[in-house]
């Protein structure tokens, strides 16, 4: 039987992060100044192998998640990735396999991301100005090579890609119209996420939210909107351009908390199992997998976490909450 949790919510997808390390340093991800040279990354022993990542996904499975998604850190960043994406895609009972990226990697990665059975990419976009873009990452690395990274996800096959974009007060909610407008003509589905608390290093306030109501009326005026049904499980409410001309998402996890209908548990690249973005702790499955515990064995220790799940922190978010102990986003992916 697919267990449900204290709130009757389903398991039903996964987010495995396969690395803690990124080529960026954002600031509401992996601000330099906690992820500096110094920082004691995980080394390779202490990551979760492929045989590991698979064999967990296909126990997964089996109590009722059907999708899976990889994240990082940047998960482009993990040699030989494509050969993972392979191994999860012949997994019985996954229905949908998908990656999350910075999309600095993609000219190199993205045919072979494909061929190996990756069928969805997203890709985070914050600002099209490439001066705002080196500020924001926080990189040498260049917007152009993003936006190359989109033109060879295309080339590859993909044909719908969905755009990230984390808007803050002040930083670059000056271009939402900007981006809004480049994905409507590039074919792209663009989904604005209100800034969050995650972690503790981000420096969060809620003064630098910019809620969903207010990007949805300006991109209405702008663009008018219709509602489109949400499946089951989404995060983001969906709308579609009255013109035809695509769709746009919007995530409002601070203003308007989604926590009844959450269905993700998040797999860190150590293999630790968290059952909600903004959780403290996580419970070790990785030395679970290693002390040579069988798959039953495996499949009981989940159920019985999922079973006893009663996150709901968005839900409960108050003033005094961004004090809390929470585990960083590059830890578990977005």
């Amino acid at each position: 039987m697919k267990p449900l949790d204290t709130l009757g919510r389903p398991l039903q997808a996964l987010r495995i992060s396969v690395t803690d390390r990124c080529n960026f340093r954002c600031g509401y991800c992996m601000p330099r100044d906690a992820f500096g040279p110094d920082h004691p990354f995980l080394a390779r022993e202490a990551l979760l192998s492929f045989e590991e990542i698979t064999r967990l996904a296909r126990i997964f499975t089996g109590l009722g998640v059907a999708k899976v998604r990889l994240t990082g850190g940047e998960p482009l960043l993990r040699r030989e990735l494509p050969v993972l994406v392979k191994m999860l895609a012949e997994v019985p009972g996954l229905e949908d396999l998908a990656l999350t990226t910075n999309g600095v990697l993609l000219p190199e990665l993205a045919a072979d991301l494909r061929a190996a059975g990756l069928r969805r990419l997203t890709v985070s976009l914050d600002t099209l100005r490439p001066d705002r873009f080196q500020t924001l990452s926080d990189t040498d690395l260049s917007l152009s090579r993003v936006l190359a990274g989109l033109d060879a996800a295309r080339a590859a096959g993909f044909t719908t890609l969905k755009l990230n974009c984390v808007l803050q007060r002040g930083v670059n909610e000056d271009e939402i119209l900007d981006l809004a407008g480049f994905a409507r003509e590039q074919g792209h589905t663009l989904r604005f996420i209100e800034f969050m608390d995650v972690g503790t290093t981000n420096g969060w306030r809620l003064a630098s939210v910019v809620p969903a109501t207010e990007i949805h009326q300006l991109l209405n005026a702008r663009w008018p909107l219709e509602p489109l049904p949400s499946p089951a499980g989404s995060v983001a409410s969906e709308w579609r351009y009255r013109d035809g001309r695509g769709e746009v998402g919007l995530i409002a996890s601070v203003t308007a908390p989604f926590c009844r209908g959450c269905d993700r548990a998040r797999l860190s690249a150590d293999g630790h199992l968290y059952t909600c973005l903004f959780a403290s702790e996580g419970l070790d499955l990785k030395g679970f997998l290693r002390s040579g515990h069988g798959d039953a064995d495996l499949a009981a220790l989940l159920a019985a976490q999922w079973k006893r799940r009663d996150d709901r922190y968005s839900e409960l978010r108050r003033a005094d909450t961004p004090g809390l102990p929470k585990i960083e986003m590059s830890h578990i992916g977005g």
